[in-house]
């Protein structure tokens, strides 16, 4: 049985910011792995998740739910942390990791909640 995920949500009145900090104790990220994490296709997965997620002739009864199975074919590939920051900032925000290997990480997703920010059109 895995340890809990934490969830803090910081939304004070006065915040400028809604900040979302996700925590997990799932033994966290190397630090020699930090500076790629936001490069796509970059994944610490097990080359087995990858082979799954990648199956194409996958059978749909395999499918139990999970985040590592053929029904999800982006688990595991590298595409969840860049394109989470890439929203982030499209809302005006922004997305952080903090890791402690052999730990956990804390995701942390500032989103500005003053709606006076301008789409960063290209």
């Amino acid at each position: 049985v895995m340890p809990p995920i934490r969830v803090v949500i910081a939304d004070g009145e006065m915040n400028e910011d809604v900040t979302i900090k996700v925590s997990d104790e799932g033994g966290g990220i190397p630090r020699s792995h930090m500076g790629r994490i936001w490069s796509y296709l970059f994944t610490t997965a097990d080359p087995g998740v990858q082979r799954s997620a990648m199956n194409e002739g996958g059978d749909e009864s395999d499918s139990g739910g999970s985040d590592f199975d053929t029904a999800s074919p982006l688990a595991g590939l590298g595409y969840g942390l860049p394109i989470s920051r890439a929203y982030c900032r499209y809302f005006g925000g922004d997305l952080s990791i903090m890791s402690m290997e052999g730990y956990g990480s804390d995701a942390f997703v500032h989103l500005s909640k003053l709606g006076n920010i301008d789409e960063p059109l290209p």
